[in-house]
């Protein structure tokens, strides 16, 4: 069987262009909640579950800073039973901002035994510079966010304990 120069040739240019389409469609992804991201806060599909008594919550972890600093920004849309756990390695004091943040959200400031310590509630997107700081002045070790009004959906109030799966705890021990 004889093969010609320019059929080896045709076949790298096929299988080259198979390959940067592949990658191409490698650069986008969708997460659990449904909505499109560039997999640069999801780290592979880094999710948890976090329940509330029998309201649970499948959450995103922004462990890394760079994953607590995007947070939930640019996001058009997310499923109402869908959020972002930011997890730290012991309490402190921490500070949020709405900037580029798209949906109005719950924010739920959890200390290190797991009960909520404070609720801020329906916090809008910044739309002013500079964005408002959110904290609720006390020590905490999460803050979850989710959909605005989940909190009042689900009667959660202070003193509420949250239940991690062990991804969560295995994280901070």
């Amino acid at each position: 069987m004889k093969v010609s120069a320019s059929s080896v040739s045709k076949g790298w240019i096929v299988i080259g262009l198979l390959l940067v389409v592949l990658s191409i469609a490698g650069c986008s992804q969708a997460t659990e909640s449904g909505n499109e991201t560039n997999g640069n806060n999801t780290e592979g599909g880094n999710f948890s579950q976090v329940c509330f008594g029998n309201d649970c919550f499948y959450v995103e972890l922004a462990v890394t800073p760079d994953e607590k600093s995007l947070g939930l920004m640019f996001r058009e849309h997310l499923d109402a039973d869908k959020g972002m756990l930011f997890v730290y390695p012991s309490e402190g004091e921490r500070h949020f901002w709405m900037k580029n943040t798209l949906i109005p959200l719950d924010m739920i400031w959890i200390n290190s035994a797991g009960e909520v310590v404070s609720i801020s509630r329906n916090v809008q997107p910044c739309n002013t510079e500079p964005c408002p700081i959110i904290s609720p002045g006390k020590k905490v070790q999460y803050v979850l966010e989710l959909n605005a009004g989940t909190s009042d959906r689900i009667g959660l109030i202070t003193g509420d304990k949250i239940t991690f799966d062990e991804s969560i705890k295995d994280l901070v021990e």
